[in-house]
């Protein structure tokens, strides 16, 4: 099997990589050309475009930022379904609004190319060992025969349903993740303006039913103001805008997401956009 993957930025970079560890052939496109030589001198194969990297190719990932850049490079002038073959799968793994993947995958199985989408749950850390959570949605049969592709990136690949379930899955991850972020940094600038130690408060109520993954994560940067991104502001802004998206297609009810959103983005105004999620801080400061 030959592998093409298009967008080597933060995650799609060493997620090339552990393919290129698992043994995988693979094609690699990046409109700036320092990462693609990276990848070549590792081994991967450089293409000009990404109609280019589909003519090479049975299954192209990508690794992009959001809606406009992932239908630009399947359906645009030099995109992925001006090069591939009937029987290419794409596995787009950039997390973007559901719809946006549903009328993509249209477009493309017209040509008989079929997609999955698959985004990931993990930031730059968990890209970089391999140890990425996948959530898939598309053909069942497509998830079973790129699965081990998927497992070299991966230590939980999931299957949930039809075309854009897997969007639907990170959307819901992210909107859980905003509102915890929320909620920890509510908490802990309530204890500090009631005259607690707010690392102490921290410390009593984590191994409590409050305890979370995102408390024992996020907390720390907080009470430290160090706020050096894993995860940029920007990008889960841009991930929840998708669930406004999403939400006003389907007429659901998300003014959690609204909320945390709107504080997000007055962050946003004031020049916080860079800085990890975890910088929500500054809103109850």
């Amino acid at each position: 099997m030959i592998v093409g993957f298009i967008g080597l930025g933060i995650m799609g970079k060493p997620m090339s990589k552990n393919i290129l560890k698992a043994g995988y052939k693979l094609v690699v496109y990046n409109r700036s050309a320092p990462a693609v030589n990276e990848l070549v001198s590792l081994g991967a194969i450089r293409a000009d475009s990404p109609m280019k990297v589909a003519e090479k190719c049975d299954a192209i990932i990508t690794m992009l930022p959001n809606s406009p850049e992932v239908r630009e490079v399947c359906l645009g002038e030099n995109g992925i379904i001006k090069g591939a073959k009937p029987g290419t799968t794409v596995i787009d793994m950039s997390s973007i609004d559901p719809n946006e993947t549903k009328a993509i995958g249209a477009d493309l199985e017209k040509k008989n190319i079929s997609m999955l989408d698959a985004p990931v749950s993990g930031g730059e850390p968990k890209a970089i060992d391999g140890t990425l959570s996948v959530m898939v949605g598309g053909n069942k049969e497509d998830f079973d025969k790129f699965y081990d592709l998927l497992m070299t990136m991966a230590s939980s690949v999931v299957y949930v349903g039809n075309l854009g379930s897997g969007n639907v899955a990170k959307l819901a991850n992210q909107v859980i993740v905003a509102v915890n972020i929320a909620a920890v940094s509510e908490a802990l600038a309530l204890a500090k303006k009631n005259g607690a130690d707010p690392k102490l408060v921290y410390e009593a109520i984590r191994g409590g039913l409050a305890g979370s993954t995102v408390l024992d994560a996020k907390a720390p940067m907080m009470l430290a103001h160090d706020f050096k991104p894993g995860f940029r502001m920007e990008l889960h802004i841009k991930d929840l805008n998708n669930v406004i998206n999403a939400a006003n297609a389907t007429n659901a009810d998300v003014p959690l997401s609204s909320k945390v959103l709107d504080m997000m983005k007055s962050l946003q105004e004031e020049g916080y956009g860079k800085e990890d999620h975890s910088a929500l801080f500054r809103y109850f400061e």
